[in-house]
Protein backbone atom coordinates (compact mmCIF):
# COMPACT_ATOMS: atom_id res chain seq x y z
CA UNK A 1 0.00 0.00 0.00
CA UNK A 2 2.92 2.34 0.62
CA UNK A 3 3.52 2.64 -3.13
CA UNK A 4 0.47 4.88 -3.35
CA UNK A 5 2.08 7.41 -1.05
CA UNK A 6 3.26 10.61 -2.73
CA UNK A 7 6.86 11.37 -1.83
CA UNK A 8 7.50 14.89 -0.52
CA UNK A 9 8.72 17.39 -3.12
CA UNK A 10 8.24 14.87 -5.94
CA UNK A 11 6.98 15.78 -9.38
CA UNK A 12 4.22 13.48 -10.46
CA UNK A 13 1.71 12.96 -13.22
CA UNK A 14 -1.56 11.21 -12.58
CA UNK A 15 -1.20 9.71 -16.04
CA UNK A 16 1.42 7.43 -14.49
CA UNK A 17 -1.04 6.13 -11.89
CA UNK A 18 -3.59 3.57 -13.04
CA UNK A 19 -7.02 4.23 -11.47
CA UNK A 20 -7.95 0.63 -12.33
CA UNK A 21 -5.04 -0.84 -10.37
CA UNK A 22 -5.94 -3.59 -7.89
CA UNK A 23 -2.49 -4.39 -6.55
CA UNK A 24 -2.02 -8.10 -5.86
CA UNK A 25 -5.75 -8.81 -6.25
CA UNK A 26 -7.25 -10.24 -9.41
CA UNK A 27 -9.86 -8.17 -11.22
CA UNK A 28 -12.54 -10.85 -10.86
CA UNK A 29 -15.00 -12.12 -8.28
CA UNK A 30 -12.29 -14.08 -6.51
CA UNK A 31 -10.07 -11.03 -6.12
CA UNK A 32 -13.00 -8.88 -5.09
CA UNK A 33 -14.05 -11.35 -2.39
CA UNK A 34 -10.51 -11.63 -1.05
CA UNK A 35 -10.11 -7.85 -0.92
CA UNK A 36 -13.44 -7.42 0.85
CA UNK A 37 -12.47 -10.01 3.45
CA UNK A 38 -9.20 -8.19 4.09
CA UNK A 39 -11.01 -4.86 4.30
CA UNK A 40 -13.30 -6.23 7.01
CA UNK A 41 -10.23 -7.14 9.05
CA UNK A 42 -8.94 -3.58 8.75
CA UNK A 43 -12.34 -2.17 9.70
CA UNK A 44 -12.28 -4.31 12.85
CA UNK A 45 -8.77 -3.02 13.63
CA UNK A 46 -9.92 0.57 13.19
CA UNK A 47 -12.84 -0.06 15.54
CA UNK A 48 -10.58 -1.49 18.24
CA UNK A 49 -7.95 1.22 17.85
CA UNK A 50 -10.53 4.01 17.87
CA UNK A 51 -11.54 2.87 21.34
CA UNK A 52 -7.97 3.44 22.52
CA UNK A 53 -7.78 6.80 20.75
CA UNK A 54 -10.96 7.96 22.46
CA UNK A 55 -9.95 6.56 25.86
CA UNK A 56 -6.47 8.10 25.85
CA UNK A 57 -7.72 11.50 24.73
CA UNK A 58 -4.17 12.52 23.78
CA UNK A 59 -4.10 12.27 19.96
CA UNK A 60 -6.46 12.89 17.05
CA UNK A 61 -6.70 11.67 13.47
CA UNK A 62 -7.73 13.86 10.53
CA UNK A 63 -8.69 12.15 7.27
CA UNK A 64 -8.95 14.28 4.13
CA UNK A 65 -10.84 12.94 1.09
CA UNK A 66 -10.48 14.66 -2.27
CA UNK A 67 -11.37 13.58 -5.77
CA UNK A 68 -13.42 14.36 -8.83
CA UNK A 69 -17.20 14.12 -8.73
CA UNK A 70 -18.37 10.49 -8.34
CA UNK A 71 -14.94 9.36 -7.12
CA UNK A 72 -16.60 7.85 -4.05
CA UNK A 73 -15.95 10.15 -1.10
CA UNK A 74 -19.36 9.50 0.49
CA UNK A 75 -19.19 5.78 -0.22
CA UNK A 76 -15.70 5.49 1.26
CA UNK A 77 -16.87 7.08 4.50
CA UNK A 78 -19.91 4.82 4.66
CA UNK A 79 -17.99 1.61 4.03
CA UNK A 80 -14.59 2.11 5.65
CA UNK A 81 -15.86 3.84 8.78
CA UNK A 82 -18.73 1.38 9.33
CA UNK A 83 -17.14 0.00 12.50
CA UNK A 84 -16.40 3.37 14.10
CA UNK A 85 -18.30 4.61 17.14
CA UNK A 86 -20.11 7.77 15.94
CA UNK A 87 -19.54 9.39 19.34
CA UNK A 88 -15.84 9.65 18.57
CA UNK A 89 -16.03 10.58 14.91
CA UNK A 90 -17.10 13.70 13.06
CA UNK A 91 -17.61 14.12 9.31
CA UNK A 92 -17.51 17.59 7.77
CA UNK A 93 -18.57 18.24 4.18
CA UNK A 94 -17.24 21.58 3.01
CA UNK A 95 -19.57 23.38 0.61
CA UNK A 96 -19.25 26.80 -1.01
CA UNK A 97 -18.07 29.26 1.67
CA UNK A 98 -20.67 31.48 3.33
CA UNK A 99 -20.52 35.27 3.47
CA UNK A 100 -19.12 35.04 6.99
CA UNK A 101 -16.41 32.60 5.87
CA UNK A 102 -15.46 34.67 2.82
CA UNK A 103 -14.83 37.61 5.13
CA UNK A 104 -11.95 35.68 6.73
CA UNK A 105 -8.85 33.80 5.62
CA UNK A 106 -9.50 30.57 3.72
CA UNK A 107 -8.29 28.35 6.57
CA UNK A 108 -10.54 29.90 9.22
CA UNK A 109 -13.55 27.68 8.61
CA UNK A 110 -11.33 24.62 8.33
CA UNK A 111 -9.47 25.13 11.59
CA UNK A 112 -12.77 25.29 13.45
CA UNK A 113 -13.60 21.76 12.29
CA UNK A 114 -10.29 20.07 13.15
CA UNK A 115 -11.04 17.07 15.40
CA UNK A 116 -10.29 17.44 19.12
CA UNK A 117 -8.04 14.98 20.92
CA UNK A 118 -9.59 11.53 21.13
CA UNK A 119 -11.56 11.97 17.89
CA UNK A 120 -11.36 10.95 14.26
CA UNK A 121 -12.30 13.79 11.91
CA UNK A 122 -13.15 13.29 8.25
CA UNK A 123 -13.15 16.11 5.72
CA UNK A 124 -15.31 15.36 2.68
CA UNK A 125 -13.54 17.91 0.49
CA UNK A 126 -11.47 20.37 2.46
CA UNK A 127 -9.15 23.37 2.47
CA UNK A 128 -7.75 21.95 -0.77
CA UNK A 129 -10.77 23.24 -2.63
CA UNK A 130 -9.14 26.65 -2.25
CA UNK A 131 -6.22 25.59 -4.45
CA UNK A 132 -8.26 23.43 -6.83
CA UNK A 133 -11.63 24.81 -7.91
CA UNK A 134 -10.48 28.38 -7.31
CA UNK A 135 -7.48 27.81 -9.56
CA UNK A 136 -9.34 25.93 -12.31
CA UNK A 137 -11.99 28.65 -12.52
CA UNK A 138 -9.44 31.45 -12.34
CA UNK A 139 -10.90 32.97 -9.18
CA UNK A 140 -7.44 33.44 -7.69
CA UNK A 141 -4.07 34.05 -9.31
CA UNK A 142 -1.23 31.53 -9.60
CA UNK A 143 0.70 33.63 -7.11
CA UNK A 144 -2.07 33.28 -4.54
CA UNK A 145 -2.30 29.53 -5.17
CA UNK A 146 1.44 29.02 -4.57
CA UNK A 147 1.26 31.12 -1.41
CA UNK A 148 -1.60 28.96 -0.20
CA UNK A 149 0.48 25.82 -0.72
CA UNK A 150 2.94 27.23 1.84
CA UNK A 151 0.14 28.20 4.21
CA UNK A 152 -1.44 24.75 3.98
CA UNK A 153 1.84 23.00 4.73
CA UNK A 154 2.44 25.27 7.72
CA UNK A 155 -1.14 24.74 8.94
CA UNK A 156 -0.82 20.96 8.73
CA UNK A 157 2.62 21.05 10.37
CA UNK A 158 1.11 22.93 13.28
CA UNK A 159 -1.64 20.34 13.64
CA UNK A 160 0.74 17.39 13.60
CA UNK A 161 3.06 19.06 16.10
CA UNK A 162 0.08 19.32 18.43
CA UNK A 163 -0.89 15.66 18.22
CA UNK A 164 -3.13 15.38 15.16
CA UNK A 165 -2.10 12.73 12.64
CA UNK A 166 -3.16 13.55 9.08
CA UNK A 167 -3.97 11.22 6.18
CA UNK A 168 -4.92 12.65 2.78
CA UNK A 169 -6.50 10.50 0.09
CA UNK A 170 -6.96 11.43 -3.55
CA UNK A 171 -9.58 9.02 -4.90
CA UNK A 172 -8.33 8.50 -8.43
CA UNK A 173 -10.87 7.51 -11.10
CA UNK A 174 -10.68 7.60 -14.89
CA UNK A 175 -12.76 9.92 -17.02
CA UNK A 176 -14.53 6.88 -18.51
CA UNK A 177 -15.39 5.59 -15.04
CA UNK A 178 -16.82 8.97 -14.11
CA UNK A 179 -18.99 8.87 -17.24
CA UNK A 180 -20.29 5.45 -16.21
CA UNK A 181 -21.13 6.63 -12.70
CA UNK A 182 -22.84 9.80 -13.90
CA UNK A 183 -24.99 7.69 -16.24
CA UNK A 184 -25.92 5.48 -13.29
CA UNK A 185 -27.18 8.55 -11.48
CA UNK A 186 -29.39 9.39 -14.43
CA UNK A 187 -30.93 5.94 -14.81
CA UNK A 188 -31.12 4.72 -11.20
CA UNK A 189 -34.11 6.23 -9.30
CA UNK A 190 -32.26 5.60 -6.04
CA UNK A 191 -29.37 7.79 -7.17
CA UNK A 192 -31.14 10.52 -9.12
CA UNK A 193 -31.27 12.74 -6.05
CA UNK A 194 -27.49 13.06 -6.30
CA UNK A 195 -27.70 14.59 -9.77
CA UNK A 196 -26.15 18.02 -10.15
CA UNK A 197 -25.95 19.62 -13.58
CA UNK A 198 -22.83 21.41 -12.41
CA UNK A 199 -21.03 18.05 -12.49
CA UNK A 200 -21.13 18.17 -16.29
CA UNK A 201 -19.62 21.64 -16.34
CA UNK A 202 -16.78 20.52 -14.09
CA UNK A 203 -16.27 17.41 -16.23
CA UNK A 204 -15.51 19.66 -19.22
CA UNK A 205 -12.55 20.97 -17.20
CA UNK A 206 -11.16 17.47 -16.53
CA UNK A 207 -7.70 18.18 -17.96
CA UNK A 208 -7.42 21.39 -15.94
CA UNK A 209 -8.36 19.56 -12.75
CA UNK A 210 -5.83 16.80 -13.41
CA UNK A 211 -3.07 19.38 -13.78
CA UNK A 212 -4.24 21.15 -10.63
CA UNK A 213 -4.19 17.87 -8.71
CA UNK A 214 -0.72 17.07 -10.07
CA UNK A 215 0.57 20.32 -8.60
CA UNK A 216 -1.35 20.07 -5.32
CA UNK A 217 -0.25 16.52 -4.57
CA UNK A 218 3.37 17.34 -5.42
CA UNK A 219 3.46 20.55 -3.40
CA UNK A 220 1.62 19.49 -0.25
CA UNK A 221 2.52 15.85 0.43
CA UNK A 222 4.86 15.82 3.43
CA UNK A 223 6.27 13.21 5.77
CA UNK A 224 3.88 14.39 8.48
CA UNK A 225 0.79 14.79 6.27
CA UNK A 226 1.15 12.49 3.26
CA UNK A 227 -1.09 12.21 0.23
CA UNK A 228 -2.10 8.78 -1.07
CA UNK A 229 -3.23 8.33 -4.67
CA UNK A 230 -5.89 5.65 -4.26
CA UNK A 231 -6.93 3.68 -7.38
CA UNK A 232 -10.71 4.05 -7.20
CA UNK A 233 -12.24 2.60 -10.37
CA UNK A 234 -12.84 -0.57 -8.34
CA UNK A 235 -14.70 0.47 -5.21
CA UNK A 236 -13.72 -2.66 -3.31
CA UNK A 237 -10.02 -1.99 -3.84
CA UNK A 238 -10.40 1.70 -2.97
CA UNK A 239 -11.97 0.70 0.36
CA UNK A 240 -9.16 -1.76 1.05
CA UNK A 241 -6.41 0.82 0.51
CA UNK A 242 -8.07 3.48 2.65
CA UNK A 243 -8.97 1.08 5.47
CA UNK A 244 -5.43 -0.29 5.54
CA UNK A 245 -3.84 3.15 5.77
CA UNK A 246 -6.22 4.34 8.52
CA UNK A 247 -5.55 1.23 10.60
CA UNK A 248 -1.80 1.68 10.12
CA UNK A 249 -1.97 5.35 11.16
CA UNK A 250 -3.85 4.50 14.35
CA UNK A 251 -1.46 1.66 15.19
CA UNK A 252 1.51 3.98 14.64
CA UNK A 253 0.23 6.13 17.52
CA UNK A 254 1.12 3.19 19.79
CA UNK A 255 -1.72 3.94 22.17
CA UNK A 256 -2.33 1.53 25.02
CA UNK A 257 -5.58 0.66 26.71
CA UNK A 258 -6.06 3.34 29.41
CA UNK A 259 -5.42 2.17 32.99
CA UNK A 260 -8.38 1.73 35.35
CA UNK A 261 -9.22 4.49 37.84
CA UNK A 262 -6.81 4.63 40.76
CA UNK A 263 -7.91 3.56 44.20
CA UNK A 264 -10.44 0.97 43.05
CA UNK A 265 -10.06 -2.62 44.27
CA UNK A 266 -11.68 -4.50 41.41
CA UNK A 267 -11.07 -7.86 43.11
CA UNK A 268 -13.36 -6.88 45.97
CA UNK A 269 -15.79 -4.75 44.02
CA UNK A 270 -19.34 -6.13 44.08
CA UNK A 271 -22.43 -4.89 42.30
CA UNK A 272 -25.66 -5.37 44.26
Amino acid sequence: MKRYRVKPASRLSLKDHDPDDTGDYKKNDEGKAAAKAETEKHIARVSRLQERLYGNNSRALLIVLQGMDTSGKDSTIKQVMSGVNPQGCKVVAFKSPSTEELARDFLWRVHREVPPRGFIGIFNRSHYEDVLITRVHGWVSKTVVKRRYDQIREFEDMLTENGTAILKFFLHISKDEQKKRLEERIHDPEKQWKWNSGDLEERERWADYMQAFNDVLSATSTEEAPWYIVPSNRKWYRNLVVADRIAQALEAMNLKTPPPPSGVDFARLKIV
